[in-house]
């Protein structure tokens, strides 16, 4: 086979006539201004929404190939969005310095903690998947996950002061809703029993209610599973089934002490 002929091979198995990985790249510059403009005190706020502007349109142009969707006017409902967004995220920033004996000052939590990063990401994308902006909200979200290994599905439903410590791992699926004031920690599931295309629209995912606490590499699994208020999550731990308030659910270890010793 001739060079020409591989390039003609190529072409024809080329199937998807709207993939085009500018939408990537653009994508992944939208989610930087937006973060600094809502946090950076050097970068002026006037001269960065108009670019943000001028970014978005371009998004439009690349992601909105579907005719029927009007595109074009989420960006003015969208900005609506941002004075409230940045409300919660100083929120969740607060509930990190609060609650990480290791947070030194406010200024690490926005610059160094890839939580932090993480969910600064999910809300600015999850008002885009509110509006049904298609795959720029996913995309947000990727970039989110390749930079702090923090899976959040920008479906998901997340309260006010949210706080993930040491985040890496951590995976939050689409139908899952947190409410207020809940920590988790690195390695944390919060999935579906089992994944099947049929249950598109259904909810996968579940609750975790007010003031709950998830230790390491817990694993929660289930769109009935509902984790009470107050209670308290062990590391390790797998859960298919409800959890009522004030519940403590821990890993048990065997352990057992050796009755003779290897000289």
């Amino acid at each position: 086979m001739s060079s020409q002929q591989i390039i003609e091979q190529i072409k024809k198995h080329k199937q998807q006539p709207n993939l085009n990985f500018q939408l990537k790249i653009t994508t992944e510059q939208f989610t930087e201004q937006l973060f600094s403009m809502l946090f950076n005190t050097q970068t002026d706020v006037e001269e960065t929404f108009e670019e943000l502007s001028l970014t978005f349109s371009h998004l439009v142009s690349l992601a909105c190939w579907d005719i029927n969707k009007p595109c074009h006017e989420v960006w003015d409902t969208y900005i609506h969005t941002l004075p409230a967004i940045l409300q919660k995220l100083n929120l969740d920033a607060t509930a990190i310095v609060e609650n990480d004996p290791a947070a030194k000052s406010i200024e690490e939590v926005y610059m160094a903690y890839p939580g932090f990063l993480a969910i600064a990401i999910y809300r600015l994308s999850h008002e885009l998947y509110k509006l049904g902006f298609p795959l720029v909200p996913r995309l947000m979200t990727e970039y989110a996950h390749r930079e702090t290994g923090v899976d959040i599905n920008p479906g998901a439903s997340i309260g006010d002061s949210f706080f993930i410590d040491h985040a890496t791992g951590v995976v939050i699926g689409e139908t899952t809703i947190i409410k207020n004031n809940v920590k988790l920690y690195q390695g944390v599931t919060l999935g579906a029993l089992y994944v099947s295309k049929e249950l598109e629209n259904t909810k996968r995912h579940p609750t975790v209610e007010d003031n709950v606490t998830i230790y390491a590499n817990a694993t929660i699994l289930g769109g009935e599973t509902i984790i009470g208020a107050n209670s308290i999550i062990g590391g390790n731990v797998w859960i298919t089934e409800s959890i009522p308030a004030n519940s403590i659910v821990s890993h048990t270890p065997e352990i057992r002490v050796k009755t003779q010793v290897n000289e």
